[in-house]
């Protein structure tokens, strides 16, 4: 699949994977809407990029994935802005295990809500083009993160999610291909502001620097590429793929059709 004149929706753009996966689409040729709360850092980030690759290719759009009216109004804005929508990575997330309601709220139903408006628009039932939604998921959405219980039960929500997801659309007849990436520890500011988002697991900040200290960090432009081969490889669908320093793999899960 070839990106040149493909149009990306981003959510959480503006910092972090949201803006490497933004800038990596952008070096590939599409055109890319930035969803982002933060319109400081979205606004800015916009300059540069008009600079790099012209006006005409970026969108910056100040939305909240908590709110379905905001999400609605913002695709249909890409939607007019650049004749359609080829593609959504779904990134927006936070980690905060004392405000657990708005960590559900945003990694987990942020995702089903930005699904769900891309479809009006990407679907072939509904004049779309078809296309493809990358999720972002976590290790924590392939194993448990102690210190972490809601943000791990997040991350696993959207791998069954977009799974499930993947396989109504093929007997549905979407047109639209559905992955989830897994990065581990990346350096973001949501990684950098673990510790002070544990709550009643605070106890357990120790462990989870550990965790990262065995795992590593892995690099930005790592999980930025992984996302980005799961767009133009169209054979992939319903795939999870596992982005460390020490593995970068798609993952096998057990089948359970006949």
């Amino acid at each position: 699949m070839s990106l040149t004149g493909k149009t990306a929706v981003v959510t959480g753009a503006a910092m972090g994977i949201g803006r490497a996966v933004t800038e990596l689409l952008l070096q590939h040729g599409a055109k890319v809407a930035l969803l982002d709360v933060n319109e400081t850092a979205g606004k800015s980030l916009v300059e540069v990029l008009d600079k790099l690759y012209g006006r005409e290719r970026t969108l910056f759009l100040s939305c909240d994935v908590e709110s379905e009216e905001q999400i609605k109004a913002a695709f249909l804005k890409a939607a007019e802005t650049f004749g359609g929508i080829d593609i959504l990575f779904n990134n927006a997330g936070v980690l905060n295990e004392d405000r657990w309601e708005r960590t559900v709220s945003i990694n987990l139903m942020g995702v089903i809500r930005g699904s769900y408006a891309a479809l009006e628009h990407m679907s072939k039932l509904s004049g779309g083009r078809g296309g493809v939604i990358i999720n972002t998921s976590s290790l924590a959405g392939l194993g448990p993160l102690p210190s972490c219980p809601v943000y791990t039960a997040t991350k696993h929500a959207v791998v069954g999610f977009t799974r499930a997801m993947a396989a109504a659309s093929v007997a549905s007849g979407y047109g639209v291909r559905f992955n989830a990436l897994c990065p581990g520890f990346v350096q973001t500011d949501l990684f950098s502001a673990i510790e002070s988002n544990l709550g009643r697991f605070a106890h357990l900040a120790a462990a989870t620097q550990q965790l990262a200290e065995h795992f590593g960090l892995v690099g930005m432009c790592d999980v930025a590429e992984a996302a980005l081969d799961m767009v133009t490889d169209e054979t992939k669908n319903g795939e999870v793929f596992l982005v460390s320093p020490k593995r970068k793999e798609y993952v096998n899960f057990p089948s359970f059709v006949q």
